[in-house]
C-alpha cells in the first residue's frame, strides 16, 4: 500500500461530509480532484470504503473503521506540528466551529483579532439551525458551538458570551406609537416564524403557549435572513434577536414595538464537550475569549443597552 496523507486527509472529510460536493468546498479542491484522491485511495484496498446509491454516497462498515484510524494518523501528524511551531511560539492549526444562522452576527467579533494574532490557524465555521449545530458537536465534527439555548441532552461545558434579547419587530410603514401594547397585540398580528429547531423559534413559541395566546395567522421561514426581508416587506411581524436587526434600525427599515412581558431573554453561549481534550488552538481561542470578552462586548456590542429601557 502507498497511500498518502493528503488521501486520507481527503477521505476523511468526504466520511465526515457524507457528500464528495461538500468535502471540496471544505477542502478547496474541485469535485473532480477530491473524486479521484478518492479513488486512489480506495484502489488500495479490496474491500470497498463507500457505495453510491444515485446520488448519495455511504460510507461501509469497512470504510468507517478505516476513517477512524486516518483520523487518529492526522491527528498524531497535527500533533508533530503542533510540537515543533509551539517550539517556535507559533500557534498552528485548525478551529472548527458550527454555529446557529443569528449567531453569525455575534461570533466573527469573538474571532477577528485572535485569527489576526495567529496567522498559522485556520477558520472552518459552518452556520446553520440549532438542532444541525448541535449534532455536529455530538457527533464530535467541530471544537466549538454557537447557541442561545442551552441543549436539554448532553453534557456540554459552555462560556457565557452576550446576553440574548428578543424583541417584536415589524416595518415602518404603521408607526406603533404606543408606550407599551399588551401581549394581545400577537393575537392581531400575522407572525412570522423561524423553522422547526430553531432557537429563536423554540423561545417565541414557549412565550406564545406560557400566555395561551392564540396567534390568528403565522407563516414559517428558515433563516434570519428570510424572516427579516420579509417583515422589512411588510409580511408580518416576529419576535427577532436584536442582534440580527442592528443595521435595519438604523436605516429605519424596520421598528421596535415594545410589548408587556418583552423583551424575552436568553444567553448567547459557546459550548463543548464535556471532557473533551481540546486542540492547542482551541484551548488558546477559549482563553483569549476569556480574557478579552469584556472588551469585545464593549466595543461592538455596547448598541445594545440603548434598549433597555423597552
Amino acid at each position: 500500500m502507498n497511500y498518502t496523507l493528503h488521501q486520507l486527509q481527503v477521505f476523511l472529510r468526504v466520511v465526515e461530509a457524507k457528500s464528495i460536493t461538500k468535502a471540496a468546498v471544505d477542502l478547496f479542491l474541485t469535485q473532480p480532484a477530491v473524486s479521484i484522491q478518492l479513488k486512489n485511495f480506495q484502489d488500495q484496498f479490496d474491500i470497498p470504503l463507500t457505495n453510491v446509491i444515485g446520488k448519495q454516497i455511504y460510507i461501509t462498515d469497512f470504510g468507517l473503521e478505516i476513517a477512524e484510524i486516518a483520523e487518529r494518523i492526522i491527528n498524531e501528524v497535527n500533533a508533530i506540528n503542533f510540537k515543533s511551531f509551539t517550539y517556535k511560539g507559533v500557534l498552528v492549526g485548525r478551529l472548527k466551529l458550527a454555529i446557529v444562522s443569528t449567531g453569525k452576527y455575534i461570533m466573527p467579533y469573538f474571532l477577528t483579532d485572535f485569527i489576526k494574532t495567529h496567522s498559522g490557524v485556520e477558520l472552518s465555521m459552518d452556520v446553520t439551525n440549532k438542532s444541525k449545530v448541535i449534532k455536529s458537536l455530538e457527533n464530535n465534527e467541530v471544537d466549538f458551538a454557537l447557541v442561545s439555548i442551552y441543549p436539554i441532552q448532553g453534557e456540554f461545558e459552555e462560556e457565557i458570551l452576550l446576553d440574548n434579547k428578543l424583541f417584536l419587530v415589524g416595518n415602518t410603514e404603521v408607526k406603533m406609537k404606543a408606550k407599551s401594547y399588551s401581549q394581545s397585540i400577537l393575537t392581531e398580528l400575522s407572525l412570522i416564524y423561524r423553522e422547526q429547531g430553531s432557537g429563536t423559534r423554540f423561545v417565541m413559541e414557549d412565550f406564545i403557549e406560557k400566555k395561551k395566546l392564540t396567534i390568528r395567522k403565522k407563516f414559517e421561514l428558515t433563516s434570519n435572513e428570510a424572516v427579516k426581508q420579509a417583515v422589512i416587506a411588510g409580511l408580518g411581524y416576529s419576535i427577532m434577536p436584536l442582534i440580527g436587526i442592528h443595521n435595519e434600525l438604523l436605516t429605519n427599515a424596520v421598528q421596535v414595538i415594545p410589548v408587556a412581558g418583552l423583551p424575552l431573554k436568553s444567553k448567547w453561549r459557546l459550548i463543548w464537550l464535556k471532557n473533551k481534550k481540546l486542540s492547542p488552538v482551541s484551548e488558546a481561542f477559549l482563553r483569549d475569549i476569556r480574557v478579552n470578552k469584556q472588551k469585545i462586548i464593549d466595543k461592538n456590542f455596547a448598541w445594545l443597552n440603548d434598549f433597555d429601557r423597552y
